[in-house]
């Protein structure tokens, strides 16, 4: 069975209980089609200037951003690896979306609100388990897994 804890951190004010629902729904959706048993995340959701801070701060460019991603079970050369018991859930890390960057860009890409953010924390959630898109074949597949994940929940383009 999958259970799939999402901590919420809601600054911003501008999403409903029905975005967070959604949301919640979605990254349930895809951690079972991704085989996950047990896990947790958190999602915040920030200003175009606090995402700009962090994007700056962690990845050395100064601009807003719509989605950033730290995975805890990466690890980079300096780092000790976590092993959490069995029992445990997988802690995944944290997803950082900007509520304004996702208005603008679901103005941008004429979908709605809902699929905007739906895209943003799936893609988010799906770097928390190791894909990425670095190189052309990483890509192909971490969008194809994307859009398949989407067309299965049932959220549209349009």
């Amino acid at each position: 069975m999958t259970t799939l804890h999402i901590d919420f951190i809601n600054d911003t004010k501008l999403l409903s209980d029905e975005d967070t629902q959604l949301i919640s729904d979605l990254l349930s959706f895809a951690a079972k089609e991704e085989k996950i048993a047990e896990a947790e995340c958190s999602i915040s959701f920030v200003s175009n200037e606090e995402i700009r801070v962090i994007n700056k701060d962690y990845r050395g460019k100064d601009k807003a951003t719509d989605v950033i991603s730290f995975a805890l079970e990466e690890t980079t050369e300096d780092e000790i690896e976590v092993i959490a018991g069995d029992d445990m859930p997988r802690m995944l890390g944290d997803i950082i979306i900007s509520v304004e960057k996702a208005k603008e860009q679901a103005e941008d890409y004429g979908h709605s609100f809902a699929r905007e953010l739906g895209f943003l924390a799936l893609h988010g959630f799906l770097h928390l388990l190791g894909y990425d898109h670095m190189t052309e074949q990483d890509e192909k597949a971490m969008f194809g897994r994307q859009e398949e994940i989407l067309k299965g929940f049932g959220l549209s383009r349009s």
